[in-house]
């Protein structure tokens, strides 16, 4: 019951009722992410009126957000790919880092050393700098 009425009133905690019932109107699946989000264009690929193109969207697995969706996905939703990541077989490097969404402010958020909210010490001035004054 929860989940119908977080459908009817929020639009950022996942799908509203208005996007469920497009996606199964006009959506067909092309695949999930790692996180669980899933991606759709319009049904066998036909070309949107208003838009010229087939639409394609992202409905999230949580949270909307996205900074969430990996490169990959990102790609294919703003056409700069055809192909989507489930069509190809990419594999990644060994130096590549997996896809982590933005932490801005959360508790994962980067915090470099010298940050006020940085834990620990923050490390002492080296005597590098020379403050501007004015008149010099």
């Amino acid at each position: 019951m929860l989940t119908w009425l977080a459908q009817i009133f929020t639009w950022w905690n996942g799908q509203t009722l208005n996007t469920r019932f497009h996606t199964w109107r006009h959506g067909e699946l092309v695949g999930q992410d790692e996180f669980g989000h899933s991606y759709y264009q319009t049904r066998g690929g036909k070309i949107d009126p208003a838009l010229g193109y087939v639409r394609r969207w992202v409905i999230f697995h949580g949270q909307s957000e996205g900074s969430a969706v990996p490169p990959g996905w990102y790609g294919w939703l703003h056409y700069t790919v055809d192909t989507p990541p489930t069509a190809e077989t990419y594999q990644a490097r060994e130096w590549e880092m997996p896809h982590k969404p933005n932490m801005t402010g959360t508790a994962e958020a980067y915090r470099p050393a010298g940050s006020m909210l940085a834990s620990g010490v923050r490390p002492a001035a080296t005597g590098d700098y020379q403050p501007w004054t004015p008149g010099n």
